[in-house]
Parts: C-alpha cells; sequence; structure tokens
C-alpha cells in the first residue's frame, strides 16, 4: 500500500493538466471566460508549481517529509473541491492555479523523499520507477478521462472525484515511513570558511567517499529554518523564466512578432528568460552566502557539484522535453487533423501507457543489475526512433493507426527513463538530502515541460504560418485580394484549424465555394507541414539527449562501486575513483 498511496499522489498530480486540455472548449464555457482565460489558468499553475518547488523540499526537510505530504494533499484536495464548484475564471483560477499549485509544490519532492525513505537501495528503482510511470500513465490516459466525463458527465466530476482519491491517499499515508532529520550539530557558530574553501572541502569528502555521492563535508553549517530571501529569489526567477518560455509562441523569441509586445526592439520572451537566468544565479549565489554563514538555506548548491546528480537532471529534463512535446503534438493530429472526439484520442494514446508500464515494471524485476547508463540511452533511441517512424508516416489521408508503432516505442523508452532516473538522482545524494533533491528534481521537470510544449507550439504555428500562407499567395485559383488579406490577418500566426472549422469560418465570411475548397486544402497540406516540422525539433532533442547520457553512471550510485562513476566530458577532470 506504500507504493500504491505515492504512485496515486504523482498520478493526481499529473492528471489535471491532461484533464483540462482537452476540456477547454467545455470548462471557458461553463465559467463564463474564453479560452485565452483557460490557458492563463493552466499557465498559473506552472508558475505556481515551478515556483515553489524547491520551497517545497526544504518545508519537508524542516518539518517532516510524511507530514508535508499530507499537508500539501490536504491544500491539494481543497483546490480540487473549489475548482470543481467555481463558477467564474477567478475562483477557478484560486482553487486550480494557486491551491492545487502549492499542494503539488509540498507534495512532489516529498514523494521523492519517501521513496528513499521507505524502500531499500536496491528496491528504489523498481519503486521510482512505479512512480514517474503513474505521472506519465497520467498524461497518456488523462485526454480519455477528460474525455468521457466532459462528454457524458462534467468535467467537474473529475475534480470532486480527486477530493475522494485525496481522502484515500490521507488515509493510507499513516503507513509512510519518514526517515528521521538528523541532529543539527551542538554548535553552528563556527567560523565560515571561505566559499573556495567549503568547496574544496566538499571535494575531498566526495574524493574520500569515492561514488560522486555529496557526502556531508559538502553542507556547511546547515540549521533549521526557512530562507526567505531565497524563497523569494527562486520563486521570481523561475516565474520569469517559465513565463517567459510559454509566451514564446506568442511574442516570438528574439524578434517580436506582428502585434506583439517590444522592449528595446526585442521580443519580451528574451528579456525574461535574461532577467530569470539573473534572478536564478542570484539565488544560488545567496544559498552559497548563506551555506558558509552557517546559515539555512533552502538547498546546497554544492550538490550540483556532483556529475551523478547533474547527469541524471540532464536527462530528467530532456524525458519531460520529449514527453511534453510530444504530447502535444499527438493529440493535435488526432483531435484537428483527423477530428477524433475526445474519447477517440484518448484511446488512440493508450498503446504509450501500456508499454510504458511494462517497461518501468518490468526492467527492475526483469534485469534488476540492468546499467543505468545503457537503459537510458537506450531509452532515449527508442523515443527517438518512434519519433522518426511518425515523421516518416504522417502524410495527407493517414489515419490514426499510424500513431500505434510510434507509440509503443515512446512508451518502452520513457518507461525504461522512468526505471532509472528517479533511483540515479536521489542515490547521489545522502538520504537526508533526498527532499532537495525531489525539489531540484521537479523544478526541472517541470522547466523541461515547460520547452517542450513551448517548443513544439511555437515551430508548428511558425511552420503552419509560412506553409500556409506561401500556398495561398502562390495558388492562382485564390484571389489576390484574399491572399493578401490573409497576409495581414495571419501574420502573428495562423490557428490551427480543422478543415470541417475552417470551412464554417470562411462560409460565414462569404467566401465563394469552390475557393473554400481551394483554401482548405492548403490549410490541411500546412499543417501536415507544420505537425512534421514540430516533430523534427523532438527529434534534434531526442538526438541531443543521447549525448549527454555518458554522465549516467553504469550502476546505480551507492556510495561504494567505482563502475558507477560516470565518464568524463571532454575538458573534466575525471571523477575519483577512490
Amino acid at each position: 500500500m506504500v507504493l500504491l498511496t505515492l504512485c496515486a499522489g504523482q498520478f493526481l498530480m499529473t492528471l489535471d493538466s491532461s484533464v483540462m486540455n482537452v476540456s477547454i472548449a467545455t470548462v471557458s464555457a461553463d465559467v463564463g471566460t474564453t479560452v485565452s482565460g483557460i490557458q492563463t489558468a493552466i499557465t498559473f499553475y506552472t508558475l505556481v508549481m515551478a515556483a515553489f518547488m524547491i520551497t517545497g523540499g526544504r518545508i519537508g526537510r524542516i518539518f517532516g517529509r510524511r507530514r508535508v505530504f499530507a499537508v500539501g494533499c490536504a491544500i491539494y484536495g481543497c483546490g480540487s473541491l473549489t475548482t470543481s464548484l467555481a463558477g467564474n475564471l477567478p475562483v477557478l483560477i484560486l482553487g486550480w492555479s494557486f491551491f492545487e499549485g502549492i499542494g503539488a509544490a509540498l507534495i512532489m519532492p516529498a514523494i521523492v523523499a519517501l521513496v528513499a525513505s521507505n524502500f531499500a537501495a536496491a528496491d528504489r528503482p523498481r519503486a521510482y520507477g512505479l512512480v514517474a510511470s503513474a505521472g506519465a500513465i497520467a498524461v497518456a490516459t488523462g485526454p480519455l478521462v477528460g474525455g468521457l466525463f466532459t462528454t457524458y458527465l462534467s468535467w467537474r466530476w473529475v475534480f470532486a472525484g480527486e477530493v475522494l482519491v485525496v481522502l484515500g491517499i490521507l488515509f493510507f499515508a499513516r503507513q509512510l515511513t519518514d526517515t528521521p532529520e538528523p541532529a543539527p550539530p551542538p554548535s553552528t557558530a563556527r567560523p565560515a570558511p571561505a566559499l573556495s574553501e567549503q568547496r574544496d572541502a566538499a571535494g575531498r569528502a566526495d574524493a574520500a567517499d569515492g561514488s560522486g555521492r555529496v557526502g556531508e563535508a559538502g553542507r556547511a553549517g546547515e540549521m533549521n529554518g526557512l530562507d526567505p530571501v531565497g524563497t523569494v529569489l527562486s520563486a521570481l526567477g523561475l516565474c520569469l523564466a517559465v513565463y517567459g518560455i510559454l509566451r514564446a509562441g506568442s511574442w516570438g523569441l528574439f524578434r517580436p512578432k506582428a502585434g506583439a509586445p517590444a522592449w528595446l526592439g526585442i521580443s519580451p520572451t528574451f528579456w525574461l528568460l535574461l532577467a530569470g537566468l539573473v534572478v536564478l544565479r542570484l539565488f544560488l549565489w545567496w544559498e552559497n552566502a548563506r551555506i558558509a554563514r552557517g546559515r539555512a538555506s533552502l538547498f546546497d548548491p554544492a550538490m550540483l557539484r556532483s556529475p551523478v546528480l547533474r547527469g541524471g537532471l540532464t536527462s530528467f529534463f530532456f524525458q519531460y522535453l520529449l514527453q511534453a512535446g510530444l504530447f502535444f503534438v499527438v493529440p493535435l493530429f488526432l483531435s484537428v487533423s483527423l477530428g477524433l472526439s475526445a474519447v477517440g484520442t484518448g484511446v488512440w494514446l493508450l498503446p504509450l501507457s501500456v508499454t510504458l508500464l511494462v517497461a518501468a515494471v518490468g526492467i527492475p524485476k526483469a534485469f534488476p543489475h540492468a546499467s543505468p547508463r545503457r537503459t537510458v540511452r537506450g531509452g532515449f533511441l527508442a523515443l527517438l526512433v518512434g519519433i522518426v517512424i511518425l515523421v516518416a508516416a504522417l502524410d495527407l489521408g493517414a489515419g490514426p493507426q499510424i500513431v500505434v508503432w510510434p507509440l509503443l516505442l515512446a512508451g518502452l523508452g520513457i518507461g525504461a527513463l522512468a526505471s532509472q532516473l528517479g533511483s540515479v538522482t536521489v542515490s547521489s545524494v545522502a538520504d537526508e538530502h533526498s527532499a532537495e533533491v525531489g525539489g531540484v528534481q521537479n523544478t526541472v521537470t517541470n522547466l523541461g515541460a515547460s520547452i517542450g510544449t513551448a517548443v513544439a507550439g511555437t515551430v508548428l504555428i511558425a511552420s503552419l504560418t509560412t506553409s500556409f500562407l506561401a500556398g495561398v499567395r502562390e495558388n492562382p485559383a485564390v484571389p489576390p485580394d484574399l491572399a493578401a488579406q490573409a497576409n495581414v490577418k495571419l501574420a502573428q500566426g495562423a490557428p490551427f484549424l480543422s478543415d470541417r472549422d475552417l470551412r464554417a469560418k470562411l462560409t460565414a465570411a462569404g467566401v465563394p465555394a469552390p475557393t473554400v475548397d481551394i483554401i482548405v486544402e492548403e490549410n490541411a497540406d500546412a499543417r501536415v507541414t507544420a505537425l512534421r516540422a514540430s516533430l523534427a525539433v523532438l527529434v534534434f532533442f531526442a538526438l541531443l539527449a543521447t549525448v549527454f547520457t555518458g554522465r549516467i553512471p553504469l550502476r546505480q550510485p551507492t556510495g561504494t562501486s567505482p563502475e558507477a562513476l560516470p565518464e568524463p566530458f571532454p575538458g573534466e577532470a575525471p571523477s575519483p575513483r577512490g
């Protein structure tokens, strides 16, 4: 029941977004807002989670992970109940975006730490694989669940049902074991070493340990307590960066799109990203300074000196980037290009869930001593091959069956990654730091998912716009004045519309029937081109991800096996092997 409880928590954290994505039109009508208003709520939900994830990990370390997990579930349940009763957009944002976002920021780091405290090192790969697969399955089944409830009942019942699930999780959470927090040293009022001396000491401790794990010497003068300035800096930096990423599709990354705002002639996206990175750098400086003075900190930046942890976090980033990008493009193909219902779209996404669960559960069980590096590399290669097959199969007239094999391979790849990465990251540090690693890990995965969605969406709309306008402009059957109007109105981005919706809009605008047929045909060609372009970008990221798998250890890091150490990168000194 312990593992089922943690998996239920992870499933719940991920289900909301995937359900909301297929119910946007219905929800917007029910709460009296527009699609843009619901997208604002989705964006705010992501921002709240990303901004407070590290703080949530720190709170779990101070007050106990099981207690914080329960409090987070209670807050999340209150948010779900509020959302189910929301009659307008502000109440929806309060319940879903804020309360559920805060609850998730407390729950997700605690889940990572509770796996570490409830399972022995040998059992953690399977446990982390199941927990991670629960989240991925929620992404895959969310459209089906949302489609069924939205079509036959109401989207509100999904959130009302979450309240019951939260009550069940709280009941079984009593069985969870929390690793007691080690007592602080008798005196923390010691002279503060210079930062360079502190890092040298941490490096000597790592060398003595011989595992790439961050030892106790890597943390200086830890004290119980919160770090309000660090919380503000981390939240502000992440908010600026994530919001900039999420707005890249509307504003442009560097060059502002037509009708979009411009700051000093440059898109606000660039300035937001730059400001976010500067604030995050100030956050790291602040944390190092507090540790050097023996003060409480949100997390120890010295943890990031572990090449094993950096490798695990990098692979997590690419996994969620690819996963989010794929779940953005494939549902668009099924629901818009093919016109399938929300239920039909969910059904065709199920093959991914099947192989994902098989790989996440089966790899640790059938191959308990599998090499994390080879498994992770194989997972990214499976994702790469699946996406390449999908790009090749996409064409006018292609049916939904073309997604089956690509999704089977993608599920296999995501499951393989899920079976190893959680254990790699948490096992690279001492157990008492697992909640902090959980906060950093979930921050990285949220950033990866945000970037994956933003990049896939930006490339999709840009390619669609370029291809459609070129087709209309070069087609002699389209009146020149109509082509000119299209160039003006669609300069900021063409909407990704189905043939039926586009035909209805053109007919309502009084466009002659023969011209409507031609424009709809051009739109269908442009959609295929746009989907291929978006998937091609994911192919590039999948290839890039395989390059960084050399930092994943050959064996799960235990602190004693030199074989677990990653290969050094060019220009990077080899890790000490004791």
